[in-house]
């Protein structure tokens, strides 16, 4: 099938704003047809709201939860000491905000939301297919954090009631109670985003300081039990700062860098709603690394004190909070960690997914469905055997599909910044026979650097226990540098197919 889009199209529809943003011209309508729908059109400017503070209190949400807690943990479990296991953090989110704020950026400028953004470079059909990889990674951590957020209430409401909740009749595998708490924590999710994306900003708003102060109070607390911050504060690096710390951290930083690589490709389904570029600019930039650093530090330094006061590091911060039996404490711990839980889901693992099931049919399904096909899959998947087994589900599926990720952000990256520097047609990302319509819908170079960039990020790595060995033992080499060959593989591949074999009118930026 040859490419048939027309080799001019107009720019009469849309009007650019005298700070760079741009939307549909006023008196134009909307687009519409099979393509289109309320939720994915471009976000008029003055819906445009979210400012700095908005965007630096979504990350503070995201980013004060359980998983963040226990990542400064995993590196000092494997010899690093504080000092070695904040700096890998740091500059991980330092190297993974620079394509979040690239990507980021098309948000505000045109208030278009991921899939949309991602209809530019792989065709208006073509961006189903690392929007439909993104909702199905989603969907899995969605369901793990329902499920810990379901464990949380279990756990610490069993403190509250007494062995009557805790030894509840067990019914597969779990307590009845068990399984009440998941559904109510299920329930409460599906609440919050069936409201909308403004809800959601409110609840970021106020969910951010109250977790970062119930982070402190935690360190108060096991500071004033401990007398200091304990031995692990001063405990040596077992890896030292040469050849054996240096093995240990490229892998360790890229691992790092993919606890936020999902984000880095859908943050226009929230930058869309942004003020300005500052605002989006410097939200994201002093809420993600900055956060990310101190609530590593935080958790190393409670962790200490739990050392001194129990003889042993207890990370997890619910079994921490368990540990006290101060009524007022408990209930406290509790909902801290389901504000904090429920911030990170929600704004991570519910409102990309929610977006990109709409994208594939946009007439049938809105962002309220997306998001209750999310939570219903996110059930189907059966979370609770998932999370029983991490090595095979988080560590080696959701792993390798985080790394195929990379190559989609580097995709979008090439084509946004460097092919067309970032210049767009609103009209035709929604609209069949458009400039971004390519060969039927799909543009061939960019799936080409897709999945040439996917087999060199994941090729040679461990797909233990849903294989025994490596794929391709000749890639293994690669395995440890997987989000960092992806993106670098298709950004330059992207490019070059593009520049070699692309139509004139790809290649050439539309009018301002």
């Amino acid at each position: 099938m040859t490419d048939t889009a027309p080799s001019a199209i107009p720019l009469s529809g849309q009007v650019t704003r005298p700070d760079g943003r741009v939307e549909l011209a006023p008196g134009t309508r909307p687009p519409a047809g099979r393509y289109a729908n309320e939720d994915l059109l471009p976000v008029p400017v003055t819906r445009r709201t979210w400012t700095t503070y908005n965007f630096s209190a979504l990350w503070v949400g995201m980013a004060h939860n359980t998983a963040s807690w226990t990542l400064a943990s995993g590196l000092i479990a494997v010899g690093m000491d504080w000092k070695q296991a904040v700096f890998t953090i740091a500059l991980a989110n330092l190297v993974v905000l620079v394509p979040m704020l690239l990507t980021g950026h098309a948000g505000p400028k045109y208030g278009i939301p991921f899939p949309v953004f991602a209809r530019a470079s792989f065709g208006v059909r073509g961006a189903n297919l690392p929007a439909v990889v993104r909702a199905l990674v989603a969907c899995g951590w969605f369901g793990i954090q329902t499920w810990i957020g379901g464990e949380a209430i279990y756990f610490l409401a069993g403190k509250l009631i007494g062995d009557d909740w805790a030894n509840a009749s067990r019914i597969g595998g779990h307590a009845w109670t068990m399984w009440l708490s998941f559904a109510v924590f299920w329930v409460l999710q599906v609440a919050i985003i069936h409201r909308g994306m403004e809800t959601i900003r409110r609840f970021e708003n106020w969910a951010a300081p109250f977790v970062l102060v119930g982070a402190f109070v935690m360190l108060w607390w096991m500071g004033s039990k401990a007398g200091g911050v304990g031995p692990l504060f001063d405990q040596p690096s077992k890896l030292g700062w040469g050849g054996d710390f240096w093995k240990l951290f490229w892998p360790s930083l890229m691992g790092m860098i993919g606890f936020w690589s999902t984000l880095s490709l859908n943050i226009p389904d929230f930058t869309r709603y942004g003020r300005s570029q500052r605002a989006q600019t410097w939200g994201q930039a002093l809420g993600l690394p900055t956060t990310m650093t101190l609530f590593a530090f935080l958790s190393v330094l409670v962790t200490s004190g739990s050392q001194a006061v129990y003889g042993r590091p207890v990370w997890d911060p619910v079994q921490l909070a368990a540990k006290t039996d101060n009524v007022v404490g408990l209930l406290y711990a509790l909902v801290t960690v389901l504000v904090a839980t429920l911030s990170v889901n929600i704004a991570a693992n519910l409102v990309s997914p929610a977006f990109d099931f709409s994208n594939v049919a946009p007439r049938k399904v809105s962002f309220r469905t997306g998001a209750l096909i999310t939570a219903v899959l996110a059930v189907l998947i059966f979370p609770w055997k998932l999370y029983s087994d991490p090595q095979g589900y988080i560590f080696t599926w959701l792993g390798l599909v985080g790394g195929l990720l990379g190559t989609v952000a580097g995709i979008l990256v090439a084509d946004y910044w460097i092919v067309r520097r970032t210049r767009l047609v609103l009209a035709d990302l929604y609209r069949a026979g458009g400039r971004y319509w390519y060969a039927g819908g799909w543009n061939w170079r960019a799936v080409a650097a897709f999945l040439a960039g996917g087999v060199l990020a994941v090729g040679g790595a461990d797909f233990h226990p849903l294989i025994d060995g490596r794929p391709i033992p000749a890639l293994s080499a690669l395995a440890d540098y997987g989000w960092a060959v992806g993106l670098g593989t298709s950004l330059v591949l992207y490019l070059a197919l593009t520049w070699l074999t692309g139509r004139k009118e790809d290649r050439a930026q539309p009018a301002a």
